[in-house]
């Protein structure tokens, strides 16, 4: 087979989709919504920028270098086994996969459990989510049959069903910008989609995007690579016309009721106000999907990795292992890995995305491996003392004030392009050298 049909390009799209759709992605688009009011769709284009701009990008980056690894083996070998550890372990049993569960318990069963024990309730909430993420998570080249054909398709009916009712019985216009979407909508939505994370988790979904399209029939390596970036694209269109969705829901709703504290409570009083009771039903199914779809893909992600750096352990147990340490700290030490690891993303997450530019700036990775070795390195020792600064190095910050566009969450910027001249300047000298 030389490629895939259209029908199954958008199959494998939907499956890289439900993997990116997560609580987190569910939740920022209507408080963004909420708070721009009439700036919704300034600040949504800086949100798409990052939210799934940088991930498309990162999924075809992959694609292109045959692998995470061999994208991050440009800056050095040593540098490409750390960053991909710290980056599976970050997306996965350290932070994303355990929170899986934690935040579709609060919202799905919260709600609905006023007495009993909170805590024996989200016990045996984990225990069965865990256990229905691990079962379809053994088979991860059959994702595509279980999230692109079932959970998927639902998840995305359900979102229409309350997009459609803000259309037809709207609560409200959209209201007056509050805080920053004011006064720079635009970057306040490019900081939003930051801090989905995304682009981290594209650097590893690729891996399992590709078992699922070799099952479909499709050997050659080339082959696998273009569909897999057009899965990037399918997604990526997908997740816009949903954040543009949610926004507007986000953006009558915040006009009616006001700003809430978070996109939980502002999709909480538009169903409520469109659908009363049932809303509130079905918006418990939209984050138990959503989540579930997430906690799959990563659970599949993880383990094909480790399986390449520890053979001698199995994919279906690596599986059980990301299952059962997840469920253990969803419960009891979600809040002390959080504290942990935010610092360790922020640190991750502008070395990721500069990569990823890297890769399309400066194909030749051998020509231009200075470039790669200044940038990376200049822009992961200044994230790393920001995200020091952020975790209570109060000491950092007098010296950190004076980078440019430190006082709007990107301090990294300035230092990253000057990396870029810098090993342009030692890469052309080198070749002159050589001539």
């Amino acid at each position: 087979m030389d490629k895939l049909s259209t029908q199954k390009r958008i199959l494998i799209g939907l499956t890289l989709f439900s993997m990116f759709f997560g609580a987190g992605n569910l939740i920022f688009p209507p408080f963004l919504g909420s708070l721009a009011g009439t700036n919704t769709w300034i600040a949504m284009i800086g949100f798409a920028v990052t939210a799934i701009g940088f991930p498309v990008l990162g999924v075809v980056s992959v694609a292109r270098a045959g692998g995470f690894y061999y994208l991050a083996e440009r800056v050095h070998p040593r540098f490409a086994t750390i960053f991909t550890l710290l980056n599976y372990l970050s997306i996965g049993p350290c932070l994303a996969i355990p929170r899986t569960a934690s935040t579709s318990f609060e919202m799905a069963v919260v709600p609905f459990v006023r007495d009993g024990n909170p805590l024996v309730a989200q016990l045996l909430y984990s225990a069965a989510f865990f256990v229905i993420a691990f079962v379809v998570a053994l088979n991860p080249d059959q994702l595509t049959n279980r999230l692109g054909k079932i959970l998927t398709p639902v998840l995305l009916v359900l979102i229409v069903v309350i997009f459609a009712g803000c259309l037809i019985k709207p609560p409200g216009l959209y209201g007056v910008p509050v805080k920053e979407y004011a006064s720079g909508p635009f970057v306040k939505g490019f900081l939003d989609g930051y801090l989905t994370m995304d682009t981290i988790a594209a650097l590893t979904f690729g891996i399992v995007i590709s078992l699922n399209i070799k099952a479909m029939g499709i050997k050659k390596d080339s082959v696998v690579v273009k569909e897999t970036i057009h899965a990037g694209f399918v997604a990526g269109g997908i997740l816009l016309l949903v954040y543009g969705a949610l926004a507007h829901v986000g953006a009558t709703t915040g006009g009616a009721f006001g700003s809430a504290s978070n996109g939980a409570q502002t999709l909480n009083q538009a169903v409520s106000f469109l659908y009363g009771k049932a809303g509130l039903v079905m918006l418990a199914v939209v984050f138990f999907i959503a989540c579930l779809n997430t906690c799959i893909g990563l659970i599949s992600c993880c383990s094909k990795y480790f399986c390449t750096i520890i053979p001698g352990i199995g994919y279906r147990t690596w599986a059980f292992i990301f299952a059962l340490s997840s469920f253990v700290i969803s419960n009891i030490g979600l809040t002390k890995i959080l504290e942990i690891s935010v610092p360790v993303l922020n640190t991750i997450y502008p070395v990721a995305i500069v990569l990823i530019l890297l890769s399309f700036a400066f194909q030749d990775g051998n020509r231009w491996r200075m470039v790669y070795v200044s940038t990376i390195g200049i822009t992961g020792v200044v994230s790393v003392l920001l995200s020091l600064e952020q975790a209570g190095a109060k000491i950092l910050h007098q010296l950190l004030l004076k980078l440019p566009l430190y006082a709007i969450g990107l301090g990294w910027i300035v230092p990253a392009l000057v990396g870029v001249f810098f090993g342009m300047f030692l890469a052309t000298g080198r070749e002159s050298r050589e001539a």
